[in-house]
Parts: C-alpha cells; structure tokens; sequence
C-alpha cells in the first residue's frame, strides 16, 4: 500500500473549522459554541476513524485472498 500523508495532513484542521462553523450556526455565545464543536469534532472524528477501520480491514482481507 503506498499512502501520500501529505493529503491526510489537512483533515484536522478541516475538521476543527467545519465544527466551529456549524457550532457558531446554532449557538450564539463562544462557551457554547466552543462546547457544540467540541461535541460534534468528537463525533465526526469517532464516524471517520471507523470508516477508516472498516476500509483497512476490508482491504486486508481482499489481499489475503
């Protein structure tokens, strides 16, 4: 498998702004909203990081046959 790091290094911060973006479309004080991004950056890391999981696994299995 040969991997380019250099795509995945943007992810984090997208995340963090894509939280931050949606938090501040639904909350008007910065305590929650900084409490709303933290919520759902958790959550949207947790969902990517298992589609991450299920991918390797399943790649790993294909090459194995």
């Amino acid at each position: 498998m040969n991997f380019d790091l250099a795509m995945y290094a943007q992810l984090p911060l997208l995340l963090i702004v894509v939280s931050l973006v949606y938090s501040a479309t639904r909350h008007d004080r910065w305590n929650m909203i900084f409490h709303e991004a933290l919520r759902w950056g958790s959550r949207m890391f947790a969902f990517l990081v298992g589609i991450g999981v299920v991918l390797f696994l399943v790649a790993a299995f294909i090459d194995s046959r």
